[in-house]
């Protein structure tokens, strides 16, 4: 039996003797099958071509994988009194990634942005035997059920130590950010996955239904993010990927950036 692993998301499925048939994350509009065909690999095969890198990122410190390997995002590791929360995953998880996350307190708990970054989180859990916290508007979308997933609902989290997970949909009904209320200094820090996008403007972020096929979201959503995050002091912003920070204001750019995005759905030569 082997848990199946997908390429094109990095989504690792429960184990089986065969591969599944398809990929429901990558059949849904979001996501893609690549037109080549669906392919599987195995955490063996990853092993075999990648490693684990953690390094620095911003005030934080990230865990990623080296080649880059399906949509290519990294984790962040989040204070935790003398443990870490792993905030989103990545899919490899090998000896000396498990050592380095160890080293610094291990782990408390993982929580996930969004349905696109479950990877293998079921991994990481039972190596670091700790919770995965997942909004249950997205439950659908577990692929590899565990007794390690725990399903939150509603609008907040306390998870503690200054934590707080928000849902803020967009992107996924249970789309999430995190954040961090001692970052950036005591100014606080967002942690926002793909649900509100850094781009290479820093001065904006970016909001959309589907990224790879450029689906926007309605204004209402958008309007919806920017309201519920408005009770939330944040200076900084740390998106998926390495480097993708927002250094300063990250409420206010939060604020104008949905502004801006209706003020585009009407005329984009106004904005």
């Amino acid at each position: 039996m082997t848990a199946f692993i997908c390429v094109t998301c990095g989504t690792q499925y429960g184990e089986s003797d065969e591969p599944p048939a398809s990929c429901p994350i990558c059949l849904d509009p979001r996501q893609y099958v690549p037109e080549g065909g669906q392919r599987w690999t195995t955490m063996a095969e990853l092993h075999a071509g990648h490693r684990t890198e953690v390094r620095e990122d911003g005030e934080l410190e990230g865990v990623g994988c080296e080649p880059g390997f399906a949509i290519g995002q990294r984790a962040l590791l989040v204070p935790f009194g003398a443990q870490r929360l792993m905030w989103d995953c990545i899919t490899l998880l090998d000896d000396a990634g498990a050592d380095a996350v160890e080293a610094r307190g291990g782990l408390a708990g993982i929580a996930i942005s969004h349905p696109h970054y479950y990877s293998g989180m079921v991994e990481w859990a039972q190596r670091f035997e700790c919770p995965i916290h997942l909004h249950a508007d997205d439950a659908e979308w577990i692929m590899r059920p565990d007794p390690a997933v725990e399903l939150w609902h509603g609008e907040y989290l306390d998870v503690g130590h200054g934590l707080t997970l928000v849902r803020c949909g967009g992107h996924f009904a249970g789309g999430t950010v995190l954040h961090w209320e001692g970052g950036a200094n005591g100014r606080g820090a967002l942690l926002s996955g793909d649900i509100v996008q850094v781009i290479p403007d820093r001065a904006h972020v970016g909001f959309m239904y589907s990224y790879p096929n450029l689906i926007p979201l309605p204004e209402a959503s958008v309007r919806r993010i920017a309201d519920v995050l408005e009770g939330f002091a944040f200076e900084t912003i740390h998106g998926a990927w390495w480097d993708r920070l927002v250094r300063a204001d990250g409420s206010g750019v939060v604020a104008r950036s949905a502004a801006r995005y209706a003020r585009a759905l009407e005329d984009p030569r106004v904005i």
